[in-house]
C-alpha cells in the first residue's frame, strides 16, 4: 500500500537503546519527522494508529540461502523474502552457493536481476571464493556487493577453499569484508569415518556435534582469525557454534573500529543437543546445535557484545531431503518467518531486551556491512518498519508456514509476540498474514 505521506501514531519506538513513544512521518520511502506527537498538514496523509505496539526498525539478516538460481525445487527469491517481511526482515544478504554458484561478475549481475523483479525485502549477495577465482573477486564493486564468503568447511561441494596460498592471498588483496564458514574438513572427514564404520548411513542423529565438533569449529575460526590479523582483512565469522570459539572475539572496541567480528543464529540461540530426539534431522545445521554449555556460552557473548550480530542462516531443503537417513540428509532448514518471533520470545523470558535485541539485529548489521540509510529508525533513513504486538499469541502450523518448503523447525510452538506490519520503503508490503504486491525492495548500498 503505497502513499505519499504516512502517518504512524502512538507507537513505542525502539531504537538506539532506548523505547520512546511518538508518531513518525513517512514521506515516500523515508523517513521525514520523528516527533511525540505530530499532525497531519494535509488530508490525503495516511493515518495509521499503532495502539501502543513497538515500532522496531527493519531487520537486517546478513546470512540466507534463498536457492535461486538453480535449487529452486526448495525455495526462490519471490517466495522466501515473502516469508522474511512477515518475519521483520526488510533487507537480506544472500549467499553464493546457488547452482551455478554466485563466483562470476555475470552470475552474481543475473541475481541482481531476478531479486529486482521479484523480490519483497531489499536484497544484495555475497560474492564466492574459491581456489581459483581471484581475479574475478578483484573487479567485485565494494559499494554494490556486501561481502565475499568464503566456506573453509565443505558445506558447498566445490566452493570449499582449502588451499592456504590461495586462502591467504585472497585475506591479501580483497578490500571486501569477507564472511567466513568455519569448520575444519580434516577433522569432520575422520569423525564421519568413525561413526560411519559403527552405523553406516543410519548414524542417529544425536552424533551430529560429535562429527561436526567442537574441535573442527574453534581449529577453523581459530586459523581465519590468526590470518586476518596477518593481512590485515576484515573478517566475519559466521554462526558461532561453540562456548569456546567465543573467546576469540573482543568486546573492548566499538563495533565500528573492530576488524574481526562475530555473528550467532537463532537456532544456535534457541535449540541444544537435547532436541535431537524430538526433532531429528529437522534441527541438522552446519555447523551443528551442540550442548546447553555452548548456547550458554553464546548468550554471554552476545550479551556482552563479544559477538555482534543474530542471523538466520536461512537454509530451506524440500521434506523429502530432510526425511532421509543421516549422511543423505541435508544441513540446514528455513528461519527468516520465525526468526523475530523467536527471538522476542526469549525477551519475554528475560534473556534479552528489546533495545539489545534491536541492537543485534539491526543496527548492528547495518554498521557491520556499512549499509546505506537503513537499520535505524531515524529522519533521512529508509522507512523500513515493523510493527510487534508482543501479547498477540499465534502457533506454527502448517497452513500458516510460508516457505516454499512447507515446514519450519518451530512447527507447533506459540510465539506470544506477533509481526502484524512491515513497510519497506515507506509502502505497507504486509499486515497480519496478507501481502500487498508494492513491488518496494531495493537493491542495498554499501557505505564504502
Amino acid at each position: 500500500m503505497q502513499h505519499k505521506q504516512t502517518l504512524i501514531k502512538n507507537a513505542k519506538i525502539v531504537n538506539e537503546g532506548s523505547i520512546f513513544e511518538g508518531d513518525i512521518l513517512i514521506e515516500g520511502e523515508y523517513i521525514k519527522e520523528i516527533s511525540e506527537s505530530i499532525s497531519a498538514k494535509s488530508s490525503d496523509v495516511h493515518i495509521f494508529d499503532a495502539e501502543g505496539n513497538y515500532l522496531l526498525p527493519g531487520v537486517i539478516d546478513d546470512q540466507v540461502h534463498f536457492r535461486e538460481p538453480g535449487l529452486t525445487q526448495k525455495a526462490n527469491i519471490e517466495t522466501e523474502s515473502k516469508a522474511a517481511i512477515a518475519g521483520g526482515i526488510t533487507s537480506f544478504i544472500e549467499m553464493p552457493n546457488t547452482n551455478p554458484q554466485t563466483t562470476t561478475i555475470e552470475k552474481l549481475n543475473e541475481k541482481f536481476e531476478i531479486a529486482s523483479k521479484t523480490s519483497s525485502a531489499n536484497y544484495s549477495f555475497m560474492f564466492g571464493g574459491t581456489n581459483d577465482n581471484l581475479d574475478e573477486i578483484l573487479k567485485v564493486d565494494p559499494k554494490q556487493v556486501a561481502a565475499l564468503k568464503l566456506f573453509l568447511g565443505s558445506s558447498t561441494g566445490n566452493m570449499l577453499v582449502d588451499n592456504p596460498e590461495v586462502l591467504e592471498k585472497i585475506f591479501s588483496s580483497t578490500k571486501l569484508l569477507i564472511a567466513v564458514h568455519c569448520e575444519d574438513e580434516g577433522t569432520i572427514k575422520s569423525n564421519l569415518a568413525k561413526y560411519t564404520e559403527e552405523f553406516g548411513d543410519d548414524i542417529p542423529i544425536k552424533h551430529h556435534p560429535d562429527i561436526r565438533s567442537e574441535e573442527a569449529c574453534y581449529i577453523s575460526s581459530s586459523k581465519a582469525i590468526e590470518l586476518a590479523k596477518k593481512t590485515g582483512a576484515r573478517l566475519h565469522v559466521f554462526h558461532l557454534s561453540t562456548a569456546k570459539e567465543t573467546s576469540l572475539f573482543t568486546n573492548k572496541i566499538p563495533l565500528k573500529d573492530k576488524k574481526i567480528t562475530a555473528e550467532v543464529c537463532v537456532h544456535h540461540l534457541w535449540f541444544t543437543d537435547e532436541d535431537y530426539d524430538a526433532k531429528g534431522t529437522f534441527i541438522k545445521w552446519n555447523p551443528a546445535v551442540k550442548s546447553q554449555k555452548d548456547k550458554d556460552g553464546l548468550w554471554k557473548a552476545l550479551l556482552d557484545d563479544r559477538i555482534d550480530v543474530i542471523a538466520t542462516d536461512h537454509a530451506p531443503h524440500t521434506l523429502e531431503e530432510k526425511t532421509n537417513v543421516y549422511t543423505k540428509a541435508p544441513s540446514g532448514g528455513p528461519l527468516v518467518q520465525h526468526a523475530l518471533p523467536a527471538m522476542l520470545e526469549m525477551h519475554h523470558k528475560g534473556k534479552i531486551t528489546l533495545e539489545k535485541l534491536v541492537e543485534k539485529m539491526c543496527h548492528n548489521p547495518a554498521i557491520l556491512f556499512q549499509v546505506e540509510k537503513r537499520g535505524y529508525i531515524k529522519e533521512g533513513y529508509f522507512a523500513d518498519l515493523v510493527l510487534v504486538d508482543l501479547n498477540n499469541p499465534w502457533t506454527v502450523k502448517k497452513d500458516n508456514i510460508l516457505y516454499k518448503c512447507g515446514w519450519s523447525p518451530f512447527e507447533g510452538t506459540t510465539f506470544k509476540s506477533r509481526i502484524t506490519h512491515t513497510f519497506v520503503n515507506g509502502s505497507l508490503a504486509y499486515k497480519n498474514f496478507k501481502f500487498y504486491d508494492v513491488k518496494a525492495a531495493k537493491q542495498l548500498t554499501f557505505n564504502r
